[in-house]
């Protein structure tokens, strides 16, 4: 029997190419499993938020997240430039 239990997703956004953040990755199980050791190998912080990634794991591969996630996805980037700025001190 698979382990669903754990689920994951990867979003990436560079705002000088992107109209939007895209779906970089997605899985359940094993795979969110990798997902995060990757994540955890390049030190980028995880954020948990089980209605986002429900409506991520929804979505296509490298396609841009919709609108209505937008709000979201903007206190996800924010929250992860608040990490970004307490590394650094």
């Amino acid at each position: 029997m698979k382990d669903t239990s754990q689920k994951a997703a990867a979003l990436q956004y560079n705002a000088s190419q992107d109209a939007a953040p895209k779906l970089l990755a997605k899985g359940k199980g094993l795979l969110a499993q990798k997902i995060i050791q990757k994540a955890k190998e390049f030190d980028i912080p995880l954020f948990a938020n089980e209605a986002l990634v429900n409506s991520l794991l929804d979505m296509e591969i490298e396609s841009e997240i919709p609108a209505e996630l937008y709000q979201i996805v903007a206190e996800l980037f924010a929250w992860l430039a608040k990490q970004e700025k307490e590394l650094e001190r």
